[in-house]
């Protein structure tokens, strides 16, 4: 593709899981310290960007329940063409397929996304790390997005190596309830003293998620959710909830499951490179 050429880029804005999520820590401004190994996911939201002649950043498709100047695809694009000084703009659908407050990166791989695709088609060509860097303003999430590789993730979330994952299929359950993740992290309870780990040390070691006990207080629904879909395998909540997932065996087990769930489910796939990445051919 060729930025001088493309003017509309259709583009998928992976989900991801957190295998597990350890608090190592807080520093003294007020950040917490973490660990965690990002999953990327098959499943996705729909990003449809289009260039204008004329400066203007739009969005003239997306969720009801989130205004546009809130919406972190607006605020991705504005920040991009601010710090690129791109005299172009853009309108943005956004189809949502992830749901929000449901700690699977959606508004945050919806973000990425905008970055990845505007860094195309207003034909600025910065390196990925440059436009993770950009998008760590917006959130911790987001550069795991912009890299596009499943990685461990250390410090505030933001210090990534990539792994390789097993191919596994999930299953995803949300309760249809939103957590916000800042009162989980301020809650008094929280466990921010879990030793810290190594990736060598991963394959053998017990993980856990320190935030779902305190995302259960605020939200029983979540250990209601865990209780189900511990019929059929280990299942834990992802991100400061309030989904929760399991590994199962195939396709076929996964989509029978969520086919099955009291709640909103799906199957998902986990995949070691975005989606988003392969579709506009860039090496990660």
């Amino acid at each position: 593709m060729n930025g001088d050429t493309v003017r509309r880029l259709a583009l998928p804005a992976p989900g991801k899981l957190n295998l597990f999520l350890h608090v190592t820590g807080r520093r003294p401004d007020g950040y917490h310290m973490l660990q965690t190994v990002f999953q990327l996911l098959d499943w996705a939201d729909e990003i449809e960007l289009a260039v204008r002649d004329d400066p203007d950043i739009s969005r003239i498709e997306g969720p009801d329940d989130i205004a546009p100047d809130d919406d972190l695809t607006v605020r991705a694009a504005r920040l991009l063409q601010r710090e690129s000084g791109c005299a172009a703009g853009v309108d943005i659908r956004v189809r949502k397929r992830i749901p929000a407050g449901a700690g699977l990166g959606g508004g945050s791989s919806d973000a990425a996304t905008v970055l990845l695709g505007l860094n195309r088609l207003w034909a600025l060509d910065w390196p990925l790390a440059r436009l993770a860097a950009l998008g760590a303003t917006l959130g911790a999430d987001v550069p795991v997005f912009v890299h596009g590789r499943s990685a461990f993730a250390e410090g505030i979330g933001d210090d990534l190596h990539a792994v390789e994952l097993p191919g596994r299929w999930y299953v995803v359950v949300w309760p249809g309830i939103s957590v916000a993740t800042r009162d989980v992290f301020q809650a008094s309870e929280l466990t921010r003293n879990t030793p810290a780990l190594t990736i060598a040390a991963l394959p053998g070691i017990a993980t856990r998620n320190d935030l779902q006990p305190v995302a259960i207080r605020q939200c029983p629904l979540i250990a209601d959710a865990l209780r189900w879909l511990e019929q059929h395998g280990e299942a834990r909540m992802s991100g400061s909830g309030s989904s929760v997932f399991t590994a199962v065996a195939d396709e076929i087990s996964a989509r029978a499951i969520a086919a099955a769930s009291p709640w909103p489910a799906w199957s998902a796939r986990g995949v070691n490179v975005s989606p988003v990445h392969v579709a506009l051919g860039l090496e990660v």
